[in-house]
């Protein structure tokens, strides 16, 4: 079973994850608003009828900016936890909105959405792996420390979204006050780009194929360093970066008798803020 998978935006900006198969597909967030998430979508040949729920891992605005407007256009069912409801204000929309608990699986068609608890600054911080067959896709950002639960995950995915906010250097002699620069590398905000490889390097499984690097701080990061960083790892996963500015290509997984192999990337069109 084949799955395919973008990044329609990634970073303080706004973050939105699509995933999903030729029946349904789901959105990881909607940190963008409706008519930039339609017009993605559009540019990748993607068709909105397609997203069959919202799953929001927490209340920051770059993370859920777009719900309001997509779930009234759309009537999307959107998932989230009731603390994060609570904070998140999607009161308008309430009769879309759905519960769930960490570990316990929910079917959206042919797609299996499992959420876990992270550590990160917010009410109630989860993240997903979205499963189709024996397929896992796993979106992890916003990420204050590689846990057991983190590693578990990541050791079965096919395919990864991983956070790589910062360097480490550039956040300490940047122009972020102490305070933010504590809050980010805290314990409950984000990864750095040596703790993200390390978690590659360590658990990355062999049968990886894809792995997003996500949610590249824009004041204390720089692509071409994480891309560099990574790809220096011998390793037959194909790395990308995950943009701030526009969507990626759409990109496939599919099974063929206990083993994977990668599609062609469909062709790639041309062309309220966080702390963090």
């Amino acid at each position: 079973m084949s799955l395919s998978f973008a990044s329609l935006n990634s970073g303080s900006n706004g973050n939105c994850y699509y995933i999903g198969n030729k029946e349904e597909a789901v959105f990881i967030d909607a940190g963008i608003s409706c008519r930039e998430t339609e017009s993605r979508m559009k540019r990748l040949g993607l068709n909105m009828g397609l997203v069959k729920a919202i799953f929001i891992t927490h209340e920051h605005s770059d993370h859920i900016q777009g719900v309001n407007q997509l779930v009234s256009k759309y009537k999307i069912p959107v998932y989230v936890t009731q603390p994060t409801l609570k904070e998140a204000g999607f009161w308008k929309i309430r009769k879309f909105v759905f519960h769930f608990s960490s570990g316990m699986p929910i079917m959206i068609g042919g797609l299996r959405v499992t959420p876990f608890l992270k550590k990160h600054d917010a009410v109630d911080p989860y993240s997903f792996m979205i499963s189709a067959g024996k397929t896992n896709i796993g979106v992890f950002t916003d990420i204050g420390q590689i846990c057991d639960q983190l590693i578990y995950y990541f050791k079965q995915c096919h395919v990864a979204f991983l956070e790589s906010n910062y360097d480490e250097e550039m956040l300490e002699k940047g122009r972020y006050p102490f305070f933010l620069k504590n809050r980010i590398r805290g314990g409950n905000g984000h990864l750095s780009n040596r703790e993200a490889l390390d978690l590659y390097i360590k658990y990355r499984p062999s049968f990886m194929t894809h792995l997003l690097l996500s949610h590249l701080s824009k004041e204390n990061n720089r692509p071409e360093l994480v891309e560099s960083l990574f790809s220096s790892i011998p390793s037959a996963t194909r790395i990308i970066i995950a943009s701030r500015y526009q969507e990626s290509e759409l990109y496939q997984i599919a099974a063929e008798e206990n083993h994977f192999k990668m599609l062609l990337p469909k062709s790639k069109s041309k062309g309220q803020l966080t702390l963090f």
